[in-house]
């Protein structure tokens, strides 16, 4: 469904406008380059949500506001974008994450103006990475990130923040140089030669069997570093540590998705019979994932760190839910993406908010803290009961899909995967136990509760646990019909 208004190109190219007018803005206008990036970012948040308005999710098989225009003819690379349903909530997910980790950034004192130019830049790249049809221009938004990301580590993260960066940049890089061997390999294999995803989806039945599953490696070494998947997860927790805390909900909330909207827009589509060949991989390092990211978690006594390593345990929940291609199972995976993003996002914020006032993270270094801070607590062990799948909140719903879809298919993995969700419970019950409960250290006697700017970053999300946890339809219904049709086409195929 074509539109007359671009509301993706307005959504994804916002950020960029944003960005141009702070650095007009002279140097000490601190307050209002504060501004201009919420400003923006909820100005493409409401162009989402326009998108999401005029979105019908009875619309199967086919892509909705769609802009093409040609952008270099010689070599058939369009300017082409669109969304479904597969797509869209990793948008609003996006647009939602990026305008209140803009206001959890009020807490960056120095070079303010570079800091929300390269914000801005870094969510325009990851907007454009999830409506764009166009494997050249997939791939240019995907390079897009890369560099205002390193910055925003290597400038403004922690101790070790130039170390974390550069593991960050490297790793990345060599996901997307592989990446791009596999671009250029579908792209001189179609006939005509073309980066249209639509019509490579079209042509996937003129590839070769092994072509397919060489090519899909490719693409697989590239997402699985996003994702991450074990063994290509190390860059994260560095990451994860030493990034400011409003980036961080990024690199949890956005980056690590694209990995998984990779597989599920790029590789199951255009390469299924290279995607049948790897199912079991996939789901064995999904469980590898679950079960070794818990245990690593539990054994962190840094807080964040112990939330970036729940992220690889609950990412393998993505893997194994898409890996067994039934239609439970993708919506499970997608699902699963969405409430990791809103979820994590939370609890990432929220290590920030105590971060700012005590200056460690050291679990041990706290006890007691409900009696100090009753209201922080309160809505840290809310996020955490979300985190480790509580029935009633979003991440349960999630899981339960990604299991139920995978049990038919790999039942033996499913059971083993179980143990994960113990241990995360286990672990973030003693963390709460550790940090919350007990006496109250004499050293945090005058600890300051959240306050008003800080709950207004994690009210939203708070409320999105509830209501898909309560209400999952209302995410399933945008998702469900284009990930029965992919799953149709995945099942046709088998």
């Amino acid at each position: 469904m074509a539109m007359a208004f671009p509301i993706l190109t307005a959504t994804v190219f916002t950020p960029v406008v944003g960005m141009v007018v702070v650095l007009l803005l002279p140097e000490r206008w601190v307050t209002g380059i504060r501004a201009v990036g919420v400003a923006f970012t909820a100005v493409a948040m409401g162009f989402s949500a326009w998108a999401l308005a005029v979105f019908d999710p009875g619309i199967t098989g086919a892509m909705q506001l769609e802009e093409l225009h040609r952008w270099i003819p010689s070599v058939n690379v369009f300017y082409h974008l669109g969304i479904d349903g597969l797509s869209i909530p990793l948008f609003i997910l996006t647009t939602l994450l990026s305008f209140l980790a803009a206001i959890a950034s009020f807490s960056i004192k120095e070079r303010v103006k570079e800091y929300y130019a390269l914000y801005l830049l870094l969510v325009a790249g990851m907007l454009g990475v999830f409506v764009s049809l166009d494997l050249f221009l997939f791939y240019v938004f995907w390079e897009v990130m890369l560099v205002p990301m390193y910055f925003l580590i290597g400038m403004w993260g922690g101790e070790r923040r130039e170390y974390a960066a550069i593991k960050f940049f490297l790793y990345t890089l060599l996901g997307s140089v592989i990446m791009l061997l596999g671009i250029l390999a579908l792209y001189f294999t179609a006939q005509p030669h073309t980066f249209d995803m639509l019509e490579l989806m079209r042509q996937q039945g003129t590839f070769l069997r092994t072509f397919q599953i060489v090519v899909f490696l490719a693409f697989f070494v590239g997402f699985a570093i996003k994702v991450p998947v074990f063994p290509f997860h190390t860059w994260l927790p560095d990451a994860h540590v030493e990034a400011p805390t409003a980036i961080s909900v990024l690199l949890a909330g956005v980056l690590l998705k694209m990995g998984g909207y990779g597989l599920l827009r790029v590789s199951f589509p255009i390469l299924p019979q290279g995607a049948h060949w790897f199912a079991w991989p996939l789901a064995i390092l999904g469980v590898i994932n679950i079960v070794y990211g818990s245990l690593v978690a539990m054994a962190q006594k840094d807080l964040k760190k112990l939330i970036a390593y729940s992220s690889v345990g609950h990412m393998g929940f993505v893997l194994l839910g898409a890996a067994a291609m039934t239609p439970t199972g993708l919506n499970g995976a997608v699902m699963q993406m969405f409430c990791h993003g809103i979820i994590t996002g939370a609890l990432f914020l929220l290590v920030g908010v105590l971060y700012d006032r005590a200056h460690v993270r050291d679990i041990d270094a706290f006890s007691g803290l409900a009696v100090r801070v009753p209201v922080y607590v309160g809505i840290m062990s809310f996020t955490m009961f979300a985190s480790l799948g509580l029935p009633g909140l979003a991440g349960f719903v999630a899981e339960f899909l990604s299991l139920a879809g995978a049990f038919p298919v790999f039942p033996v993995l499913v059971i083993i995967s179980g143990a994960g969700i113990v241990i995360t419970a286990a672990y973030f019950l003693w963390t709460i136990r550790r940090m919350f409960l007990g006496k109250l250290m004499p050293r945090w006697e005058n600890l300051p509760d959240i306050n008003f700017r800080e709950l207004v970053t994690v009210v939203p999300l708070m409320i999105l646990m509830v209501l898909i946890g309560v209400y999952p339809s209302v995410l399933i219904k945008l998702m469900n019909p284009a990930l029965t049709e992919l799953s149709r086409v995945m099942m046709a195929l088998k």
